[in-house]
């Protein structure tokens, strides 16, 4: 398979690749449409040795093609990089359990456009997973379903953008297309080394199966049939489908060069957060759209 005459392949365990038919081959070239179509179909793709993306500029503007941004505190574009003095996870070199974006955001994202400034180097960890959850649902025996089927999570977090709550039961249904997915920010131990964690409880579980709940839904997230661990090349672009997806990341190497960058796309219509209970953001401005 070709798109404009660049090849096209499948990514293990799901995903489909497109590559640079030629050095440098310029990224407009691929027909958004038809890329809009492989996401929802495979759920995550990845573009590779193509250019055209040089700054948040152009990041921003080849993600308004996609469709409506959504726009933060700081803008557009979110810059995943190492911070000297974390106030938070994202900003840390550790790993960050699988969650998906736009919990405590009045609307949910459909789409998630990363593009790889700089590539953290062999050996330096650093890559980001993603796990199909309808596939995990379709893998599980009834009686393991069933439980995650009851429960419900409750989550609270407090960062610079935000001051929010969201509770949403952990098996529901894709907002578009109505099969069933998994909506589940994965714990982290309390003793963990870990900057800003998040407040969480899940109900809906007799007591003596809480423990089992969670070990047999990682698990399963985790499961190499279901989880997609992507090796960042400087150049790289990646949407993810973030109605189906639960993503995280690897821990890095502290002072390595990983830096992606980070743009959120709208569904069409968008998609108001069912999960969202209470939200405190600071409001989104023009300044600092591409920052």
């Amino acid at each position: 398979m070709k798109i404009s005459g660049h090849p096209v392949s499948a990514l293990e365990p799901f995903g489909v690749r497109v590559d640079a038919a030629r050095p440098g081959a310029d990224l407009g070239e691929l027909p958004v449409p038809d890329l809009r179509e492989l996401v929802r179909d495979h759920h995550l793709l990845l573009l590779r040795g193509f250019a055209g993306i040089t700054g948040p500029e152009d990041l921003t503007g080849y993600s308004e093609g996609w469709g409506a941004i959504g726009m933060w505190p700081f803008g557009a574009v979110l810059e995943l990089v190492e911070h000297a003095d974390p106030g938070d996870h994202i900003f840390d070199h550790g790993y960050v359990p699988l969650h998906w974006d736009g919990m405590y955001r009045p609307q949910v994202p459909e789409f998630q456009v990363f593009h790889c400034v700089s590539e953290p180097g062999a050996g330096h960890g650093g890559r980001t997973v993603f796990t199909q959850t309808g596939a995990v649902l379709r893998h599980a025996d009834r009686a393991t379903r069933e439980l995650w089927e009851r429960a419900t999570g409750e989550y609270r977090r407090k960062m610079e953008f935000y001051d929010s709550e969201a509770v949403s039961p952990v098996v529901t249904a894709h907002p578009d297309r109505g099969f069933p997915v998994i909506r589940y920010n994965e714990p982290v131990p309390a003793d963990a080394d870990f900057v800003n964690h998040p407040d969480l409880r899940f109900t809906g579980l007799p007591e003596d199966r809480t423990e089992e709940f969670h070990h047999t839904l990682t698990s399963a997230l985790y499961d190499p049939r279901h989880l997609y661990a992507h090796s960042w090349r400087t150049g790289d672009l990646v949407v993810a489908d973030n109605y189906t997806l639960l993503h995280g990341r690897e821990a890095f190497t502290s002072g390595c060069r990983r830096h992606l960058r980070r743009v959120h796309v709208l569904g069409s219509p968008p998609l108001d957060n069912p999960a969202l209970v209470r939200s405190t953001t600071a409001s989104p401005s023009a300044e600092g759209a591409a920052s």
